[in-house]
């Protein structure tokens, strides 16, 4: 896979609105657990391509420092040359100034040669630290993402296991509500009152037959005063007979 695309979607997973994707989904927990894969899939798959882009980019700067080197000491030897040159010139040996000079050139062609390969090697190298640059925020971008998801998906976990707790006790509520124990107790009630009203009823009946009981005994006791002013008053007629 190019450095190209795995940019192109680290850019796309880096600007993806996660609130709004898990927003549209049916079931957000699968939704965030297969982004949560997603990106920890790219993250890998961006590490790999910055790996190497890095790779390549170090290379690059070491055959850069190598040509900017060769540069410098061919310039080194050109100007040892020409003064090697100089010098034998001076002395009057023209013909060997000339060979000293000539080996100047050669080292002077070539030091051209090695800072043109520098400079050749610096854009490319700009190009491949600014890729280098994305690729690492993309990737910090990823990971951040990728936090967030695991955030997320760990609230996401809490309030589900909350709404599953406030659905228990609904329908615990709910199950109280359909049972209404207060019809229970209202029952249970009744029939308390039925037994305390039976025993007053028991106790209303044994006080009326006490009552029939005194009645009773107040009448003998009336009859049995009758029956002795009776006797008084047939005594007393018996006892005015003789005193006549």
């Amino acid at each position: 896979m190019s450095k190209q695309s795995i940019f192109g979607r680290i850019s796309t997973l880096v600007r993806a609105n996660i609130n709004a994707i898990l927003d549209s989904a049916e079931d957000p927990e699968k939704m965030i657990d297969q982004l949560i894969r997603d990106y920890s899939s790219n993250i890998s798959d961006a590490e790999a391509a910055i790996a190497e882009t890095i790779g390549n980019l170090r290379l690059l700067e070491q055959d850069y420092q190598e040509d900017v080197r060769t540069a410098d000491e061919w310039g080194r030897k050109a100007l040892a040359a020409s003064s090697k040159a100089d010098e034998l010139r001076s002395a009057g040996s023209s013909a060997d100034a000339d060979k000293f000079d000539n080996l100047a050139k050669v080292a002077l062609q070539r030091q051209i040669t090695a800072e043109g390969e520098a400079r050749t090697a610096e854009p490319t190298i700009a190009q491949q630290r600014e890729v280098t640059e994305k690729l690492k925020t993309g990737l910090n971008g990823m990971k951040d993402k990728l936090q967030q998801l695991q955030t997320k998906r760990s609230e996401l976990v809490a309030r589900a296991k909350t709404a599953e707790a406030q659905n228990k006790v609904a329908d615990a509520v709910k199950s109280i509500d359909v049972l209404d124990p207060t019809s229970d107790l209202g029952r249970f009630e009744d029939k308390i009152r039925r037994q305390e009203a039976l025993a007053r009823g028991k106790q209303e009946i044994a006080a009326s037959t006490l009552d029939s009981q005194f009645n009773e005994l107040e009448e003998f006791e009336a009859v049995t005063e009758v029956e002795a002013r009776l006797a008084a008053l047939k005594s007393g007629k018996s006892q005015q007979a003789l005193e006549q």
